[in-house]
C-alpha cells in the first residue's frame, strides 16, 4: 500500500518534505520518507520493499507479530543496524529531503533518538545521564539548564530534581525508562524512535510513558514499535501493519482498527493470530 502525506499536519520547517495525499487531498509535511527499502542480515531478507512517509508532529505506530521486522525497520531509521556485521540496506530514507545513508552518523543520531525496550541508564548519576549528550556534542548554554529542561519534558523532574547526584539504578523501572526518554530529548532530537518503550513496564508506568507522548508531538515525530494494539490505538495517528517483513497496511489508526483494507490487518487486530 502506497504511502501517503497526512492531512491537517502542521508545517515543521522550510526544510520539510512535503508529499501529496491520495484521493486529490491536501498536501501535508512528511518528516522521513521511505522509499523501496530492502533490508538484509547477511543472505536473509528481513525486510521487503517497504514504503512509508511519516508525517511531522505525530506519533506513527508499528504494529505486528514478533519477527515481523518491526524492529528492525525503526532501526534502519537512524543506521542503528551499523552496529552490527554482515547487514545490508538497498532504498532510500530521506529524512527532511536529506539522504540518512549520506549523513554523518553523529549528526543523524542527534536529529533521530532512539529509545529501547527495557530501560538502559548509564552507569552515572542521574544528572549524568541527561548531561551526557549536550557534554559530548558541545551544546551551548549552561549544562544544568539543559539537565532540567529535558527532565521536564520527560515528566520526571519533580521525582528525581532532590536526587540528581544518585545512581540512575536507584530509581525504579518506569522513572528509568521516562530517564532515558530524557537522555534522547537532550540533545533535541527532530524524531524519536521507540521499541517497546513500555514492554518491561508496570500499568501505571505505562500510562506516565503515554501522556509523556501526547506532549512530545509539538516538538517532535515519533515513531513506536509496539506489540500492544490497545496502546497503538490509545497513542497514535497513524498505523502500520507489518507482516513477514513487508508493510501490508498503512493507514491512519481509527481507520487502520476499524476498517482495514487488507484481510490479514483485519485477521491480526481481531487476535486470529499473532
Amino acid at each position: 500500500m502506497a504511502a501517503g502525506g497526512v492531512r491537517g499536519v502542521p508545517l515543521a520547517g522550510a526544510a520539510a518534505r512535503r508529499s501529496a495525499e491520495p484521493e486529490g487531498k491536501p498536501e501535508a509535511v512528511t518528516r522521513i520518507e521511505v522509499s523501496h527499502l530492502n533490508f538484509f542480515y547477511g543472505a536473509r531478507q528481513a525486510l521487503h520493499d517497504i514504503n512509508l512517509a511519516v508525517p511531522a508532529n505525530l506519533v506513527t505506530a508499528l504494529i505486528g507479530p514478533s519477527g515481523c521486522g518491526k524492529s528492525t525497520f525503526l532501526r534502519t531509521l537512524n543506521r542503528m543496524y551499523e552496529t552490527q556485521r554482515h547487514t545490508r540496506l538497498d532504498g532510500s530514507i530521506l529524512l527532511d529531503g536529506e539522504d540518512v545513508l549520506e549523513m554523518d552518523l553523529a549528526l543523524l543520531r542527534r536529529r533521530i533518538g532512539m529509545v529501547f525496550q527495557k530501560p538502559n541508564p548509564f552507569p552515572k548519576s542521574v544528572f549524568d545521564n541527561v548531561a551526557y549528550g549536550p557534554r559530548i556534542n558541545g551544546i551551548e548554554g549552561k549544562l544544568s539548564d539543559a539537565v532540567e529542561r529535558s527532565l521536564r519534558r520527560a515528566a520526571l523532574w519533580d521525582e528525581v530534581k532532590d536526587h540528581l547526584q544518585k545512581s540512575a539504578y536507584a530509581l525504579s523501572g518506569g522513572q528509568q525508562q521516562r530517564l532515558c526518554i530524557a537522555r534522547a530529548l537532550a540533545v533535541n532530537p527532530e524524531v524519536l524512535l521507540l521499541d517497546e518503550p513500555c514492554s518491561a513496564l508496570d500499568p501505571v508506568s505505562t500510562a506516565k510513558i503515554e501522556e509523556l507522548l501526547f506532549g512530545l508531538k509539538e516538538s517532535c515525530t515519533i515513531v513506536m514499535v509496539t506489540h500492544n494494539m490497545q496502546q497503538a490505538a490509545r497513542v497514535s495517528e497513524y498505523a502500520a501493519f507489518l507482516l513477514d517483513g513487508r508493510m501490508i497496511e498503512y493507514a491512519p489508526t481509527p481507520r487502520l482498527f476499524t476498517t482495514p483494507s487488507d484481510p490479514r490487518t483485519e485477521a491480526y487486530i481481531t487476535g486470529r493470530f499473532g
